[in-house]
């Protein structure tokens, strides 16, 4: 899923929905990964790009919360 985090609140909201789910959630812009649940990794990132999120599970609750960032 590709998504855009604009603001500090929605990296909050976005890695409290993440920390949720019991696997691994990447996120990734170019060649750089930082795991979804670190607030300082995706800040790391900066803000207002697109990011590629990486799931290596499923959890539907989860898409539901994120899926006011998506981006087409």
């Amino acid at each position: 899923m590709k998504i855009r985090l604009n603001a500090t609140a929605d990296v909050q909201e976005f890695v409290r929905a993440a920390e949720k789910c019991d696997f691994d959630i990447d996120i990734q812009y170019d060649s750089t990964i930082v795991d979804a649940k670190s607030i300082l990794g995706i800040f790391s990132l900066g803000l207002a790009k697109i990011f590629t999120v990486n799931c290596h599970g499923e959890n539907a609750e989860f898409v539901d919360a994120i899926q006011k960032f998506a981006v087409a």
